[in-house]
């Protein structure tokens, strides 16, 4: 049987804590989401001042990037590069730049989401959070 490593607890608190701090220092208004490999929620926070809808939208993102084993960002870039079709694809609801997935050995073990502030900052926070686990 084949093992394979998982987030735990302790590292999605790890993660958590690293985005927010990121988010912090930066100003950054955001909701961060992190999930599991089958982009089950394993842990979340909405900063102060956040618009609601980046709730639904971090938790997207970070499904997204799960479950495609790919940042989001990757779907973006194929929908306007004009595979307009993609949108059709069932579950993934987030395919915008925000959501990162996480690899360990070469598995991808879950994927944190943020929305909240431009793009590229929202990814940004989630490589933060995903450094924090690495390092």
């Amino acid at each position: 049987m084949n093992h394979r490593p998982y987030l735990s607890q302790l590292d999605v608190d790890a993660a958590l804590k690293a985005a927010n701090d990121f988010a912090q220092i930066n100003g950054f208004a955001v909701s961060i989401a992190i999930v599991d490999d089958g982009g089950h929620l394993l842990g979340f926070t909405r900063r102060d001042g956040c618009a609601p809808i980046s709730s639904y939208i971090a938790h997207e993102k970070a499904r997204s990037a799960a479950l495609g084993r790919r940042e989001s960002k990757g779907y973006e870039d194929m929908i306007n590069g004009g595979r307009q079709a993609y949108l059709s694809v069932p579950i993934l609801h987030g395919m915008l730049e925000g959501g990162v997935n996480i690899v360990n050995n070469g598995h991808t073990v879950g994927a944190i989401g943020v929305s909240g502030v431009k793009p590229n900052q929202d990814a940004e926070i989630a490589k933060a959070g995903i450094k924090a686990l690495l390092d």
